[in-house]
C-alpha cells in the first residue's frame, strides 16, 4: 500500500466515522423520542439508550462547564485532530493509518457537536444490572477514538514497532 493509499484510507474512514456518529446523533435527538430522564433498554442488564448532554471530553471527563471551558476544549480538540492528519500523512502501516482515521473521525464529531451545541450528545449507557459505579454513557465517535487508541496501543507493541518508531535519517 503506498502512502498516499495509506492516507486516503484514513480519511476515508474518518468520514465514515464522522457520517455515522452525527447521523446516530441526529436519530437520537430526533427519531428515538427518548424520555427526558431514564433510560431505554437495550440489551439488559447491559446497555441502555440514554440521552445525556456531556460538557466534558470522552465519557464525560473533565467537565468544563459552559463558556470559556467548552471553547477550550473545542480548540483543543481540533488541534489535536490536526495533529492526528499530520500523522496520518506520515503513517507506516496501514493499521495505523485507519486507526488514526477512527480517532480523527470520532473527535471530529463531538467536535462539530460543541460547535452545534456547545456540548456533545452522548446516548448509550453502559451498566451492569443497574449497577452503575460512574456515568458510563458515550456516543460512537467515543467508541471509534477508543477503539483507534487501542488499535494504536496494539500495534506498538507488535513485533518490529520499535524500528518503524525510529526516526529515520534524512534522504538527499
Amino acid at each position: 500500500m503506498t502512502p498516499r493509499s495509506r492516507t486516503a484510507a484514513g480519511l476515508s474512514l474518518a468520514a465514515a466515522v464522522l457520517a455515522a456518529d452525527q447521523a446516530s446523533k441526529q436519530w437520537v435527538l430526533h427519531g428515538l423520542d427518548l424520555p427526558a430522564r431514564g433510560d431505554v433498554p437495550i440489551l439488559p442488564p447491559l446497555l441502555d439508550f440514554a440521552m445525556v448532554w456531556n460538557h466534558g471530553v470522552t465519557f464525560g471527563l473533565l467537565q468544563a462547564g459552559r463558556g470559556a471551558g467548552q471553547a477550550l476544549l473545542g480548540c483543543v480538540a481540533v488541534a489535536v485532530v490536526v495533529g492526528l492528519f499530520v500523522w496520518l500523512r506520515r503513517a507506516e502501516t496501514p493499521a495505523t493509518a485507519l486507526a488514526l482515521g477512527a480517532v480523527a473521525g470520532g473527535a471530529l464529531g463531538n467536535v462539530a457537536d460543541r460547535a452545534r451545541f456547545g456540548m456533545v450528545v452522548d446516548f448509550v449507557h453502559v451498566h451492569w444490572a443497574g449497577f452503575d459505579p460512574f456515568p458510563f454513557v458515550f456516543n460512537l465517535g467515543d467508541s471509534a477514538i477508543v477503539l483507534g487508541v487501542a488499535a494504536l496501543l496494539l500495534e506498538g507493541m507488535l513485533p518490529g514497532a520499535r524500528a518503524r518508531l525510529r526516526p529515520r535519517p534524512p534522504t538527499a
